[in-house]
């Protein structure tokens, strides 16, 4: 955790003859019945504000955490996130380095009353045991809603302990029925989001999703599960606008970062993703469903021994469109299928339909992408026949087979164009004239 700091030179402020605070260090005073902390800062003389411009630290032990790891502290966790949620001035949720903290699947909601920050610089760890989950929600363990400026941060451990549910999965034993799973640690509905400075790890399937969010920033996450761990998406974000996701390593058994139905307005900048499934856009029209994905910039990732690097999957009979994306600077070690468009998708164990219905795929771009492919086919683009895949654009990629083989390209309906050193040759269907595609303006993310 950052040095907090403080303002000012030290001095002792009298509230009452029975209450002292000292400014300048981290004393707690209690005096009947009142809890102050040493970081509870005081308005200014003459401040013509009326709400106090304090700033509060509320550790989780004050409510009665234990940390032990075996203790049920789901409780404490509670009391301290209502507390910080009514105080009417930016508060500070404290879970202290060198303590293990076991947390039940649990709802922390909005709106508050002012800015909480969450820090997190201890492990908080999640019920081994599935039916545990019985009679609850099983897509959630830990779940934000609806709050405006939070911030968590801390460098702190979130542990989903999902070995368990890994076991009981389809995806690992098809005998097994297939059944949801807690998402780690879920966003819903939040807005002016940042989260910073965490690994997330083993959880029960994704691992970090943002729904319906508006302006969020993260940043130096570390998210890691076995390769062979099923669902365990990174990063997920769905409908949500105004995110950007930098700075940070993602190695799970899926997409490193998911970027699903009308989301719009993402950055993915500098990360480090594999094993696992690539960076994807989609799946999109699951279900015959309608979708939208458009004004997306991923730039700068090293991509290694994933099953896919960078991806835009849809299902045949959805409808909507993908549009605006951008991939570029991506360097790629050992990955199958390094760059695809994928209109024929189907995640099922039994074959899919085919259908005229088509997620409208258009004004997507590859530029600086070089590295090795596991597969000779390093660029496949297998596009709708009905709505075929248009304004594609190549520039500048540079990939090889990573067993010497021969490099190759596939094309079906795929309409675009090329510039600078290709390898493999491009097989796009040239369209009349020249398009480069330009990053939208719309990205900017502070902008909204």
């Amino acid at each position: 955790m950052k040095n907090l700091g403080f303002l000012g030179s030290c001095s002792t402020c009298t509230i009452t003859v029975f209450i002292c605070i000292l400014m300048c260090s981290n004393v707690v005073v209690h005096a009947e019945g009142f809890h102050f902390d040493s970081r509870l800062l005081l308005p200014r003389s003459g401040s013509a504000r009326t709400r106090p411009s304090a700033k509060r630290v509320l550790s989780v032990h004050d409510f009665g955490a234990k940390g032990d790891a075996h203790h049920n502290d789901t409780k404490a966790f509670q009391n301290a996130w209502k507390m910080a949620c009514s105080f009417p001035a930016r508060t500070r949720i404290l879970i202290p380095a060198g303590y293990t903290y076991l947390i039940h699947p649990v709802e922390l909601g909005g709106p508050c009353e002012s800015k909480v920050t969450l820090m997190i610089s201890g492990t908080i760890v999640a019920p081994e045991d599935p039916d545990v989950w019985d009679g609850l929600n099983p897509r959630k363990w830990l779940y934000f809603h609806g709050v405006n400026h939070l911030h968590v941060d801390g460098g702190g451990t979130i542990n989903g302990m999902g070995q368990e549910w890994w076991a009981r999965s389809c995806k690992r034993k098809k005998t097994n029925p297939c059944r949801h799973a807690p998402t780690a640690l879920t966003f819903h509905k939040c807005k002016n989001l940042k989260v910073h400075n965490l690994m997330v790890v083993n959880s029960q399937q994704m691992h970090i999703a943002f729904t319906n969010c508006l302006r969020v920033t993260v940043s130096n996450l570390k998210v890691i599960a076995p390769a062979a761990s099923p669902n365990t998406d990174g990063i997920h974000i769905s409908a949500s606008r105004g995110v950007e996701v930098k700075n940070s390593i993602v190695r799970t058994g899926d997409d490193c970062v998911s970027i699903v139905s009308n989301s719009s307005r993402v950055k993915i900048r500098n990360i480090v993703c594999g094993p696992g499934h690539g960076i994807s856009i989609g799946s999109l029209g699951k279900s015959n469903s309608w979708a939208q994905v458009h004004d997306v910039l991923v730039d700068g990732a090293f991509i290694s021994n994933t099953e896919n690097g960078v991806r835009i999957k849809t299902w045949q009979g959805g409808s909507g469109y993908a549009a605006n994306i951008k991939f570029q600077n991506v360097l790629m070690e050992n990955v199958s299928y390094p760059i695809i468009i994928d209109q024929y998708y189907c995640d099922s164990t039994q074959p899919c339909a085919n259908q005229t219905l088509a997620v409208k795929v258009d004004n997507i771009s590859f530029a600086h992408i070089k590295g090795t492919s596991a597969t000779e086919e390093t660029i496949r683009f297998a596009c709708s026949d009905s709505l075929p895949c248009e304004g594609l654009y190549l520039e500048d990629i540079q990939l090889v087979s990573y067993t010497g083989g021969i490099a190759k390209s596939f094309c079906w309906e795929a309409y675009g164009s090329s510039l600078g050193l290709l390898q493999p040759n491009s097989c796009l269907t040239c369209t009349d004239g020249f398009i480069k595609q330009k990053v939208p303006s719309g990205l900017a993310v502070d902008s909204l």
